[in-house]
């Protein structure tokens, strides 16, 4: 798939999951779906649609994520991906307290899970990035200003850089990806996110 504001194809192994818009792409989560693996049991789900594109050296994927939910943790993700036991999610997702909610997922074996910040709008602004040895994630309001969520590392080598739908709980979740815009650049600054 050719998406604006991505320089490679994006690979899937679920393309009736995506829909390639003139801004964007459009993504439907189908029942029951999840990328997750339980640190309390081990349970490893990997049934989430993802849509990925190798990155190389420092860059910054960031995107207007707008989903539309109805089931907790029905969300919209932007993802980094080495292999099955090494990846890590930014999340906009739909809490168990029924509220829109960023969310990170950073897996190395198993899923450390951290809620971050509550939100009342269905959209926000996400970024995922790499930074010499190490990763970044951010959300904003306004696609200007960001706020980080999160630093941290995965493993040395190749990664890919994506999205992702989920619907663990409910019945599919449909989610927009707008203005979707990949960069090859080193951030400057890590808390202010510019």
């Amino acid at each position: 798939m050719n998406v604006p504001g991505i320089p490679a194809p994006l690979k899937t192994a679920a393309p009736h999951a995506w829909t390639v818009t003139g801004n964007g792409l459009d993504g439907r989560a189908p029942a029951q779906t999840d990328l997750f693996t339980d640190p309390l049991s081990d349970r490893k789900l990997q049934s989430a649609p993802m849509a990925l594109f190798a990155t190389e050296g420092d860059f910054l994927l960031e995107a207007e994520v707008e989903a539309g939910f109805a089931a907790t943790f029905d969300a919209g993700v932007l993802l980094l991906w080495q292999d099955e036991d090494h990846w890590a999610k930014l999340c906009y997702e739909y809490s168990p307290q029924a509220r829109p909610m960023v969310v990170s997922v950073v897996t190395c074996g198993a899923s450390d899970d951290c809620n971050s910040v509550a939100r009342a709008e269905p959209r926000i602004w996400l970024r995922v990035g790499r930074k010499g040895p190490g990763c970044v994630f951010h959300y904003s309001d306004d696609g200007k200003y960001w706020h980080m969520v999160r630093a941290f590392r995965l493993r040395p080598g190749p990664m890919q850089a994506g999205l992702l739908v989920q619907s663990p709980t409910g019945e599919g979740c449909s989610v927009r990806f707008r203005s979707i815009r990949y960069r090859q650049e080193t951030l400057a600054a890590l808390r202010t996110g510019v």
